[in-house]
């Protein structure tokens, strides 16, 4: 894994792209890849490359150029079946000088142009640059693992793993986005390839980008699969079962090609518990697993994850995120996620990776993916919830259903019965809502809007928030089964704008570690949109298929535990009494008022509830959360960036290319690459 930037002129009469602007746009990502710096520069465009190095140890510096020197690439991520791809090439005639799977992508590309990307499977952002054409060539992965940002400004086109980069350009503005904070407190994520700041873009999952003559072209080479009834699955239970353990199998296989030691996530719930079994049974029987223990009770799952350890005879490796930990590194997290978020949940897992990093390993697998894919989430089971109750609204076993999944809120009868109302408050005609699954979550969310400061609720333009989700759904979406149409939009809104950025990429990247995800191989993908919903979800059995499919790896306490979604606590969290804490003084009215996002009296009122003592809601908790990390967004990246001092990475330190680089040899002792 590895951290890219780069910079396009758009105008043939501007200056030529400068090391001087090169160098500080990778250094402030080199946590993303520490081993090695490249970058490459020519009248038009200037590359740059941080590395990671995990396959082609020696040899494998970017950028990278074709035999001709007429292509160059520079690539974040892995290709796990570049080894299938290679052959093809060299009967093709291409010619390689290196064992990377970057090198194999870079010559596909010159096979095959964009359609390449069909060919993939993989997690990746890279960038390739057509000197004779004078063509950028954009590209980021199904599921959007890896991120790729970028934003125009006095024309010229910049790049970059992170925003953090492109903010080290003098060009480059820095702003709050308030539609973009609007969705955050909505979505819990923005839509549609923005971020939170303004004019800087994401380029969506699945998606390419083309630039040339000026021109910006953006097309879909992916997008999430569908299957209408009789294209599904047509074999028996029994041989989808079989079907998917052996495609779930060579998912986890090809995510093992390394050339370092790779370990495993091991939480103690089902998915991880599942991958780490695989890897145990049929590829490293002393696998190194890692795990997070908490201090309040009732998050720890330490119970699940000592009885896997046991069955499996792992080594490993635990560590506890207490409060005061999750405290005292809630702002790294935010200045790695570059966003605000409405939960603590990503901190420990920022905690987690460095864990892994202690242990000396690079590369970890991880079983994220499999709720979304398979059905293993509460709101896909509250929605077939409240369509059962639409279509026999006289039925008194409602709450006996929704018992089973939430059963604390019976415990507290002045819960209940808002509870109750708020869930089964719909029309029996709202089920046909494209959003009806997720409605009731966002609704609840939204309402945290409302400590938004005046100036910010001036700038939105009054547009519903169901009108912004309509607007990226394709035109069969209402034709879809419901379960489908919520998977859609758990997969499209949440995992792919939230969870494998804030609790994926950013915090285990922030350590310099890399993740791997089988359950989000497309293949796997592909073949559970094929099957019934009802495999997906039997009755209110979640993963029902997935749990059949693996009964022999993983032992019953643990497959058939009820789910627990992962979650860090929060009140306890921050209002614990800390002399001079940063919590404190970015709650502050000095520090709201400069930022100008929130209504002063609003927070206040709040913020007062929870000092005194008093507990908050769901809703509230989140809202502290999100009113926090967003005043440290503008804390880090608008008042004060960079929040942290960007360390320039020594000249001896990156290889240098193109005709406008002074070729030299870097401090690691290998010659430059190939000049065109």
């Amino acid at each position: 894994m590895c951290g890219i930037a780069g910079i396009l002129n758009l105008n043939e009469s501007m200056a030529p792209p400068s090391r001087e602007e090169l160098v500080p746009m990778i250094s402030v990502i080199r946590h993303r890849g520490p081993d090695e710096a490249g970058i490459y520069l020519d009248d038009h465009m200037g590359l740059g490359h941080v590395r990671l190095s995990i396959i082609g140890i020696e040899g494998g510096g970017q950028p990278i150029a074709n035999e001709d020197g007429s292509l160059w690439i520079i690539y974040n991520g892995e290709a796990f079946n570049y080894v299938e791809l290679k052959p093809e090439l060299l009967q093709k005639g291409h010619r390689f000088t290196t064992d990377t799977d970057t090198e194999v992508l870079l010559h596909l590309y010159e096979e095959y142009g964009p359609a390449c990307l069909e060919k993939i499977n993989g997690q990746f952002a890279l960038a390739i640059w057509d000197n004779r054409k004078k063509e950028l060539f954009l590209a980021r992965d199904r599921m959007g693992i890896r991120p790729l940002f970028y934003t125009c400004s006095g024309n010229r086109l910049l790049f970059a793993s992170e925003i953090k980069a492109l903010f080290t350009h003098p060009e480059v503005t820095r702003a709050i986005d308030a539609e973009a904070l609007h969705q955050v407190f909505t979505f819990w994520t923005t839509l549609g390839g923005g971020t939170i700041f303004e004019n800087i873009h994401e380029l969506p999952p699945g998606h390419y980008m083309t630039v040339k003559d000026g021109r910006i072209t953006r097309k879909a080479f992916w997008t999430l699969p569908y299957y209408a009834p009789e294209d599904r699955w047509q074999g028996s239970f029994p041989e989808a079962c079989e079907t998917l353990h052996d495609l779930l199998l060579d998912a986890v296989r090809i995510r093992l090609r390394a050339d370092v030691p790779v370990g495993a996530y091991l939480s103690g719930g089902l998915d991880s518990s599942l991958i780490t079994a695989l890897i145990a049974r049929n590829f490293n029987n002393r696998l190194k697993t890692f795990s997070i223990g908490f201090q309040e009770g009732s998050f720890d799952e330490s119970r699940y994850q000592q009885e896997m350890i046991a069955h499996l005879k792992t080594d490993h490796r635990r560590t506890l995120a207490s409060n005061q930990g999750i405290r005292e590194h809630f702002a790294d997290l935010v200045w790695h996620a570059e966003k605000p978020i409405l939960r603590t949940a990503p901190v420990p897992l920022y905690l987690l990776s460095g864990l892994v990093r202690d242990n000396q390993l690079k590369v970890v697998l991880t079983g994220e993916g499999a709720d979304e894919v398979f059905g293993g989430y509460n709101i896909f089971k509250e929605a077939k919830i409240r369509h059962f109750w639409g279509r026999q609204p006289d039925s008194k076993i409602r709450p006996q259903l929704l018992q089973k999944l939430y059963p604390y809120i019976f415990k507290n009868p002045r819960r209940t019965s808002a509870f109750l109302y708020a869930f089964y408050a719909v029309k029996p005609g709202d089920m046909e809502d494209p959003c009806f699954s997720h409605r009731i979550r966002w609704n609840n969310t939204s309402k945290n809007t409302q400590f938004f400061s005046t100036q910010i609720a001036e700038k939105l333009n009054g547009t519903p928030w169901r009108d912004k989700v309509l607007e990226g759904l394709p035109p069969d979406f209402a034709d879809r089964n419901l379960l489908a149409r919520a998977q859609h939009l758990e997969m499209e809104v949440f995992l792919s704008n939230y969870l494998l950025s804030s609790q994926g990429d950013r915090p285990a990247m922030a350590n310099s570690l890399e993740i791997r995800l089988p359950f989000l191989d497309y293949r796997v993908i592909d073949f559970a949109a094929r099957m019934p919903p009802h495999w997906k979800i039997n009755g209110l059995n979640e993963k029902y298929l997935l749990k059949k499919s693996f009964s022999e790896e993983v032992p019953d306490i643990v497959r058939n535990r009820p789910k627990q979604p992962y979650r860090a606590p929060i009140q306890e969290v921050f209002f614990n009494p800390a002399p001079d804490d940063y919590v404190d003084a970015m709650l502050g009215e000095d520090s709201l008022r400069q930022a100008g996002l929130f209504d002063l009296q609003k927070v206040s009122r709040l913020l007062n509830k929870y000092r005194k003592g008093g507990h908050g809601s769901e809703v509230q908790n989140m809202a502290v959360v999100g009113i926090l990390s967003a005043q440290l967004i503008h804390h880090q990246f608008v008042a004060n960036y960079p929040w942290r001092a960007i360390d320039p990475i020594p000249q001896d330190r990156i290889l240098k290319t193109g005709p406008n680089s002074l070729c030299i040899n870097g401090a690691l002792g290998r010659n430059a690459a190939l000049q065109p």
